[in-house]
């Protein structure tokens, strides 16, 4: 389960890092979306759909990890992945995905003007394949700067 401050801290987060290690012990890590958090699973979408999810299929075990940097913690979410690639639950989450993509869209573009920054691209787009990951929370790990670590099986 997730501790309160992890909680807090993902809210806030709209990509998080993601390790895997193929059956050959070669790790790869890369960004991932966060799409939503329920029922003590991390939603993610890939959509470059390429070592993360090659690894993930011969080897289902995945490493989460942000910080903050006004904290100066930093926070490891460890499980299993599930592979959502098509039926009914990719159809629901995929509307929600749309949901989201309008909402930061529509964010990045009011900053954008607000705040006179220029970004490369305003609009989040979601390509046309794209596949979920469905990570079961198994155990988290908070560390703080310094030293120190709080591990919490789930």
């Amino acid at each position: 389960m997730l501790t309160k401050t992890i909680l807090e801290q993902l809210k806030h987060r709209e990509f998080i890092s993601i390790a895997t290690c193929d059956l050959k012990g070669r790790p790869n890590a890369a960004s991932k979306f966060i799409l939503k958090i329920e029922g003590g699973c991390i939603f993610l979408v890939d959509y470059i759909i390429g070592k993360s999810y090659e690894n993930l299929r011969a080897n289902p075990r995945v490493s989460l990890s942000f910080a903050n940097t006004e904290s100066l913690k930093s926070y490891q979410i460890n499980g299993s992945v599930e592979l959502i690639e098509n039926g009914d639950v990719y159809e629901s989450i995929a509307k929600e995905l749309v949901q989201k993509e309008i909402s930061l869209s529509t964010e990045r573009i009011i900053k954008g003007v607000s705040s006179g920054k220029h970004h490369e691209n305003y609009e989040v787009a979601i390509p046309e394949k794209f596949v979920i990951f469905k990570v079961k929370i198994e155990e988290t790990v908070e560390m703080p700067y310094g030293g120190g670590m709080k591990r919490e099986k789930a």
